[in-house]
């Protein structure tokens, strides 16, 4: 699989590459900013661009911009964007601009190889994938007692993986549940929390944020 890695910071650059490398990826490009980002991916077709949130000049979001340009002019290349921040409001703006093919990830799971190994063979398969830590905020932030509370425990558990852009098959082998308790778990979660279910698997990962952030 085919990688383009942007970050402004050279040891983060160069060790993300060295740690794909290993992992069986190939790097086909490693630029410091988001304008050769764009030139490279236009060059070299990747199968996903990795890219650091805060790039120059500003610092500010030219990889969120950066990302969402490289979806609407190349929609086969996916994007994971990576940012040491825990800014839930730039991943959800992401997801739902394009809620295929990209993910948002902290950049501690760097690290962990397997983590993020795990996030760009999804997203190359199309999905959308989300930090669980962003996640884990969305459902435990303060509010009203209302249909969340409804939940149970197990539950709670699935709605997490979905929000985190997991299918049912990826719910049901983190769990190990079976494909049809998933289903059926999925089937009262969106009952109880007034949520139309939908087969589209996009929709739904949508559909459950949009719930979480209220």
């Amino acid at each position: 699989m085919r990688v383009v890695i942007a970050d402004d910071a050279m040891l983060i650059r160069e060790g993300t590459a060295r740690l794909l490398e290993e992992a069986g990826f190939e790097v086909v490009g490693k630029v410091d900013d988001a304008q050769k980002l764009i030139r490279t991916v236009a060059l070299e077709h990747p199968d996903v661009a990795i890219i650091d949130i805060k790039m120059p000049p500003t610092h500010t979001d030219e990889g969120l911009i950066a990302a969402e340009e490289i979806r609407r002019s190349y929609p086969d290349v996916g994007v994971l964007v990576l940012s040491q921040y825990l800014e839930s409001r730039y991943a959800l703006r992401l997801l739902e601009q394009h809620p295929d093919a990209v993910g948002y990830l902290l950049k501690e799971r760097v690290s962990d190889i397997a983590v993020l190994a795990d996030a760009i063979r999804r997203i190359a398969e199309r999905e959308c994938v989300l930090d669980p830590t962003i996640v884990a905020r969305l459902v435990n932030r303060p509010r009203h007692k209302g249909p969340l509370d409804e939940l149970t425990e197990r539950e709670r558990e699935v709605l997490a993986l979905i929000a985190e852009g997991r299918s049912n098959h990826g719910i049901s082998q983190i769990l190990v549940l079976s494909p049809k308790t998933v289903e059926a778990h999925v089937g009262r979660i969106f009952s109880k929390l007034g949520l139309d279910e939908t087969p589209d698997y996009h929709r739904r990962v949508l559909a459950v944020l949009a719930f979480l952030r209220t």
